[in-house]
């Protein structure tokens, strides 16, 4: 039984039944319909309305946040946070004495229950603590206090979990934010910050959101998605992961572009796996997320500006100060704005296998938003010029997209070739080629063109032999 129907179960509905005098019987119940004009018996007998003011009865979450302020009240105020597994003993121990203090009746399922969130609230997220630990979970987005929506297997659900207000929503946000020394209030009310098990997490308050704080948290797997994992999702192909590992080996210049939330980030790490391990790798984010797993791995993060508005150091600059830094290869976690044209100068000036990620639409898009974001370095350039320079620098483009379905694949590998005329030329490599749709769930498969890549003698060159047939054909 719950706790709340016990409680309700425990106050009694009416007063006390009469007793009969001492020494006498009980009345016998009447064996037939009282004599028309008699009065009622008293068994019978309408019970009058009495109007009481009965005290509201407390639901399971209201117990739980008076149990939780007795809690955070009696915990000893020198106690390290830090130090999880004596916070996590001292808050079993007060709460145990405090549920015996208020004569509270748990069952052990309620009691274990209300103890893990209190627990959670006091050094965890509170009510998020529980869709992050659902490993099935791949986003969370917090709406305000009353909405919390989750994304799993690429289809966004509404949960029941609840905040109680704004301010408990934005005491969770300063708790993601202050260990990296990020701030958000009504001067700076967007920020952009990260879990510790890298998870991206963005939050946007009010004024600028209508509906009370704004979460949104990418979650990432504990342990990063390896080839074989994305083989098995139907992300790509054995043949087309064979093509891309040459491709890094080989040092091309790759972006990784797709739409919000389609996996670049995981394609780009998993691309990042095939770098060799003797090589230093300079990797630069506004968000540190990336999980390379080599050695020589130095990560650079973007610095938002402080209080009085200063102190900014954009991803521009950390890409500039890493041509000073004898990297052998430059990852941008995304590229935005400007940084771009410094991206591509990197890989014009001999940072070759550098690689990227940006949103785009196709990987014709992808070559558009460059020139754009070259534009908005503040560099008067001729677009010609532009288009010279990203066809010289860009030689692969690795396109994923989510589908309607959920699924998320990459769905063209393509080559860029050259410039003809004032035109970018590209080519497909690989293409995923939708069938049909069954139930809701999209058919499709992920084949070659039939074209060979011009890259392909600069893998012979490099002694990197790919399989006869990959591109379907025997060359």
């Amino acid at each position: 039984m719950s706790l709340l129907k016990r409680i309700e179960s425990a106050k009694p509905a009416g007063g006390p039944a009469p007793a009969a005098p001492a020494g006498m019987p009980a009345p016998a119940p009447p064996s037939g319909p009282p004599a028309p004009g008699a009065p009622l018996p008293p068994t019978l007998a309408p019970t009058p309305r009495v109007l009481t003011s009965t005290p509201a009865r407390e639901s399971f979450r209201d117990v739980k946040f008076r149990i939780q302020t007795r809690v955070i009240q009696d915990l000893d105020p020198k106690l390290d946070l830090s130090n999880q597994v004596e916070v996590r003993r001292q808050i079993e121990e007060i709460f145990g004495k405090v549920i015996d203090e208020e004569g509270l009746a748990l069952t052990r399922a309620e009691r274990v229950r209300m103890l893990e969130q209190i627990t959670d609230e006091i050094i965890g997220l509170g009510p998020l603590e529980p869709l992050l630990r659902d490993e099935g979970i791949t986003e969370v987005m917090v709406n305000g206090p009353r909405q919390v929506y989750i994304e799993r297997a690429g289809k966004i659900e509404l949960t029941n979990v609840v905040f109680q207000n704004d301010d408990h929503v934005m005491r969770i946000i300063d708790r993601i934010i202050a260990p990296i020394g990020r701030r958000v209030d009504e001067s700076s009310p967007m920020v952009d910050a990260r879990l510790t098990d890298g998870s991206r997490v963005n939050a946007i308050i009010p004024p600028l959101s209508l509906v009370g704080p704004v979460i949104t948290i990418r979650k990432f797997a504990a342990s990063p998605f390896t080839v074989d994992d994305l083989i098995r999702f139907g992300t790509a192909t054995p043949e087309m992961f064979d093509f891309l590992k040459a491709c890094v080996e080989a040092r091309l210049n790759i972006f990784v572009s797709g739409g919000t939330g389609s996996g670049k980030t995981t394609t780009l790490n998993v691309l990042s796996s095939f770098i060799p391990g003797d090589e230093r790798i300079i990797t630069i984010e506004d968000a540190a997320e990336l999980q390379l797993r080599q050695e020589h791995v130095v990560t650079l993060e973007a610095r938002p500006p402080n209080i009085e508005g200063k102190g900014q150091i954009p991803i521009r600059e950390l890409v500039r100060n890493a041509l000073r830094m004898r990297p052998d290869r430059i990852i941008v976690g995304e590229c935005r704005s400007g940084e771009a044209l410094d991206m591509l100068q990197a890989m014009n000036t001999g940072h070759d296998g550098s690689m990227s990620t940006g949103h785009a639409n196709s990987p014709r898009d992808m070559l558009s938003r460059l020139e754009t974001m070259v534009l908005m370095a503040g560099v008067d350039l001729p677009l010609r010029a532009i288009r010279e320079q990203i066809a010289s620098a860009v030689d692969l483009i690795v396109h994923q997209a989510r589908l309607k379905d959920g699924s998320r694949k990459i769905t063209n590998i393509t080559e860029v070739q050259g410039m003809e005329g004032d035109v970018i030329v590209m080519q497909d490599v690989f293409i995923f080629e939708q069938t049909g749709v069954t139930e809701g769930r999209i058919h499709g498969r992920l084949k070659p063109t039939g074209i060979r890549p011009k890259f392909v003698e600069k893998f012979e060159v490099m002694g990197i032999h790919l399989p006869p047939g990959l591109f379907g054909f025997v060359y």
